[in-house]
């Protein structure tokens, strides 16, 4: 479902996806209850005392939201927001998209088909030469490229694919630019191809937004090529998230005697394709595999509140920090999943449950 949303709805849906405790999966619950962002604002208080918080929620005053948008403007950016009609298809179809995302450059490239092509930072000379040439080749094939700006394949990549289109997404905001040597490649980026961030401008990245941008490298891509990762390499991160948004994984082999191989060749073991060139890629798309986009990103019907009282406290009580299956917890309950859902955003807005991506909620 195509949303169009006013510059004052635009504003409350940026505010949403900004207050505590209110991540990506909590958003999509609280625009399926109340369906539009400013109901959802003007309930959150109460979720959150029914989920069992005390204080008072934190949430961005609208001066605040009003330096953010205006910090995105004086950069040239973009905001885009899940459901707007230039958000990209393929972000949308994640489950659930990130609410908003911070774009630079020229983000028609967003909706063209892409593949990304990540790997380790402290590459091999043969590595960067493989993945600069295999994004060139992409590139060719009328693929747009995607990766990180890291240093070593990311950057490799970029540069591979500058000139027919390439998407870096960064961990901070849309102005945070690291490696520092990496600036002038970013400028370049920037004039020729497109910038994303789900970050405020001006922010700078923490370790904890890494796995969240790879979500969003993964989301854009109909498929992922790992070209050299250690085995506890951040890349792997961006390939177990394509393997579970149904993307296409592919991985570049290597010499048992190189850790930098030891990822790819994993990954080969457990069942990502092999890649040694553009044709593997091509062959892997064939069908126009690698992405199944759903027809909305956020779907009906709410719950009732008095249903949702009747399952909050069992609900919490089936929480520890392991996290589990929310079809496990709707199993427990034999409570309709609706009601499931609703409870575990209040106690997620509460700050006493984590909702994660792929259907799993933690206890806090």
């Amino acid at each position: 479902m195509i949303r169009t949303l006013t510059e004052a709805a635009r504003r409350d849906w940026l505010r949403l996806a900004r207050t505590e405790n209110v991540g990506p999966v909590a958003f999509a619950q609280l625009i399926t209850r109340y369906g539009e962002a400013s109901l959802a604002l003007a309930a959150l208080p109460d979720l959150a005392r029914r989920g069992g918080r005390i204080s008072p929620l934190g949430a961005p005053s609208q001066e605040d939201i009003r330096r953010e948008m205006q910090a995105g403007e004086t950069l040239g950016a973009r905001l885009l927001c899940a459901g707007e009609a230039d958000y990209p298809a393929a972000l949308a179809a994640a489950d659930p998209p990130p609410p908003v995302i911070w774009a630079r450059g020229d983000i028609a490239l967003l909706n063209r088909p892409v593949v990304a092509v990540v790997g380790a930072r402290v590459a091999s000379a043969g590595g960067q030469r493989f993945a600069r040439g295999l994004a060139a080749d992409l590139g060719a094939a009328g693929y747009v490229v995607a990766s990180g700006m890291a240093r070593g394949v990311d950057g490799a990549a970029h540069e591979g694919s500058l000139p027919t289109g390439t998407i870096a997404v960064l961990g901070g905001g849309i102005d945070d630019i690291y490696p520092h040597e990496h600036r002038d490649l970013y400028e370049r980026i920037v004039a020729e191809g497109c910038v994303v961030s789900e970050n405020a401008p001006g922010r700078t990245a923490t370790a904890r937004d890494f796995p969240r941008r790879n979500r969003i490298i993964s989301g854009l891509s109909r498929a992922v090529v790992v070209v050299e990762a250690e085995l506890r390499s951040g890349s792997l991160i961006t390939a177990r998230l394509a393997a579970e948004q149904g993307r296409e994984v592919l991985a570049v082999p290597g010499s048992p005697l190189d850790p930098r191989a030891r990822g790819t060749n994993d990954l080969i073991r457990q069942g990502a394709a092999l890649c040694e060139g553009v044709d593997d890629v091509l062959r892997a798309l064939e069908g126009g595999g690698g992405l199944h986009e759903r027809e909305r990103p956020f779907a009906p019907p709410p719950a009732a509140d008095s249903d949702v009282d009747a399952v909050r406290d069992q609900v919490a009580a089936l929480l520890s920090p392991t996290a589990v299956s929310r079809d496990e917890l709707v199993r427990a309950t034999g409570a309709p999943v609706q009601v499931v859902m609703a409870a575990l955003t209040e106690l997620a807005v509460a700050g006493r449950a984590e909702l994660l991506p792929g259907g799993l909620v933690a206890g806090l």
